[in-house]
């Protein structure tokens, strides 16, 4: 059976301060469409979902094990599993972001 979603009928979120997200998850994946606050900060973390984010507006700055990037309009990159990572939002920014296997956290 497939599920279909309206992403403007669905509930944003705020998961980290600045950081609103709309939730998809499927059996063994969780989408996030990110709308960012320009010069909200993601803390430094890491966990064992594989993840990769695309940008579809805006200016992001992701250090990824000491990499630092600067992601833009068009810009996908892939974190691996386990990988420690932090970011700020240089200007507003949507991205999206998908994990595998399914973020149980959240489930909001």
């Amino acid at each position: 059976m497939m599920d279909f979603s309206q992403l403007s009928e669905l509930k944003e979120h705020e998961l980290i301060p600045g950081f609103h997200g709309r939730l998809v998850h499927s059996a063994t994946m969780t989408f996030v469409y990110w709308r960012i606050e320009a010069g909200a900060v993601l803390p430094e973390h890491s966990h064992p979902h594989e993840q990769v984010a695309h940008t579809f507006e805006g200016e992001f700055e992701i250090s990824v094990e000491g990499d630092t990037r600067l992601l833009t309009a068009g810009t996908v990159a892939v974190i691996p599993g386990n990988a420690k990572h932090w970011g700020k939002a240089i200007t507003e920014c949507r991205i999206m972001d998908a994990f595998q296997p399914v973020r149980e956290d959240y489930r909001v």
